[in-house]
Formats: structure tokens, C-alpha cells, sequence
């Protein structure tokens, strides 16, 4: 089964603890909501930026958990 797991990282792309445990997703839709619901929360807790991994490979990433960095 594949999974698909966040990284998450301070802003000089060394790994940070995540403020709220994730889990294992299925799927990346699954992956992509949950980040959704609980980035403010990451970004408080010292997370700058996540990166998202389908098992060992990186799929994209470093995505900014800042507002102001996300493009519209």
C-alpha cells in the first residue's frame, strides 16, 4: 500500500517536529486536506515549510506554510 507522508521544516529546510501529529494517508487528496485543516497550527508550533513524499519519493515540496509566501 502506498503512503503518502509530510515532512516538515524550518525555514532552512532542516526537519522541524510537527505541532499536531499526522498520520499515514492513502491517498494525496487525503494528505493535501488534512495539511489544509492544520497548517496554521504546524506554522505555529516552528513548522515553516512541508514537503510531501509518496513512500520515498518526494512529490513536491518545500511548500511554505506562510500566507504571504503562497502565491495566488
Amino acid at each position: 500500500m502506498v503512503a503518502w507522508i509530510w515532512r516538515f521544516e524550518k525555514a532552512d529546510g532542516t526537519e522541524a517536529e510537527p505541532a499536531v501529529e499526522p498520520e499515514e494517508f492513502t491517498t494525496q487528496g487525503d494528505a493535501e486536506s488534512w495539511l489544509g485543516e492544520h497548517w496554521r497550527d504546524l506554522l505555529e508550533g516552528g513548522a515553516e515549510q512541508v514537503r510531501l513524499f509518496e513512500d520515498e519519493t518526494e512529490i513536491y515540496g518545500p511548500m511554505s506554510l506562510r500566507a504571504e509566501d503562497v502565491e495566488a
